[in-house]
């Protein structure tokens, strides 16, 4: 199906805010416009050693206009990630940007839920499905995901982040995050241990997120996905609008 140029820009700022927010959670990570681009970095920090990365995202904009935007603005360090629509040829694209310096990262599909039909959850036998909604499974996630735990605040049911867990037994063998962003939700972090997979829990974990996504107001769920995730949420719902072309300078070392 073709998807109209605002609705692409609309799934675009959820992402960039999305993403965004679910950075922020170790220090500020802000999405801002810089003309007709998307900018995602973090706020101003005293030690310039201590930037992350920031990430330029573009869409229907040339590769010429774009990069002389990217290199008056950007720190160093910086992705730019183009977003193709499904019906437009991506060749053009890769030819233009590596005339520019720069070289190709890495492909990811672009993809949105508009939430109208959600699958059942899998009877899943070996695991169950929850929100992380106390300090103790907080703790124990973000052991395994070696980030600080999620803070109380966020832990409620009016919380703009929602974190979801399967756990067989005592451990958690699956996750995966929604955020709130301009009146939709951005999908993040889905994983499932390998010891546990090709047994449904993807696709419980995902059932039971897009059901809370859709009973809080969200107009759809937006995520990027990388070849593997990309043959999952086709089977949920979710309809891929583009593919993300992400680049980086040549002189910049892989991420």
């Amino acid at each position: 199906m073709k998807m109209a140029n605002s609705e692409i820009e609309a799934a675009i700022e959820v992402f960039v805010h999305g993403f965004s927010a679910d950075r922020s959670r170790t220090f500020p990570y802000e999405a801002s416009r810089v003309g007709r681009l998307w900018l995602m970095r973090d706020a101003e920090r005293k030690n310039l050693r201590d930037y992350r990365g920031e990430e330029w995202v573009v869409h229907d904009v040339a590769a010429q206009e774009a990069d002389a935007v990217v290199r008056q603005h950007a720190r160093p360090g910086f992705a730019i990630s183009v977003v193709i629509a499904n019906e437009d040829p991506d060749g053009p694209t890769r030819t233009a940007y590596k005339a520019l310096g720069y070289r190709l990262l890495r492909t990811e599909g672009f993809f949105v839920h508009r939430l109208r039909r959600i699958p059942s959850p899998p009877a899943v036998a070996v695991a169950s499905v929850e929100r992380v909604q106390t300090a103790e499974r907080a703790a124990q996630l973000g052991k395994i995901i070696r980030r600080q735990p999620i803070p109380d605040q966020l832990l409620g049911d009016s919380a703009p982040l929602r974190q979801y867990v399967a756990v067989d037994g005592a451990d958690i063998v699956g996750r995966v995050r929604s955020l709130d962003a301009v009146e939709a939700t951005w999908c993040s972090s889905m994983y499932v241990e390998p010891s546990h997979r090709r047994r449904g829990i993807g696709q419980a974990l995902m059932s039971k997120m897009l059901h809370d996504d859709r009973a809080r107001g969200s107009r759809y769920s937006v995520l990027a996905a990388t070849h593997a995730g990309a043959l999952l949420y086709p089977r949920m719902g979710y309809e891929r609008i583009g593919t993300l072309l992400i680049f980086a300078p040549m002189n910049r070392k892989p991420v």
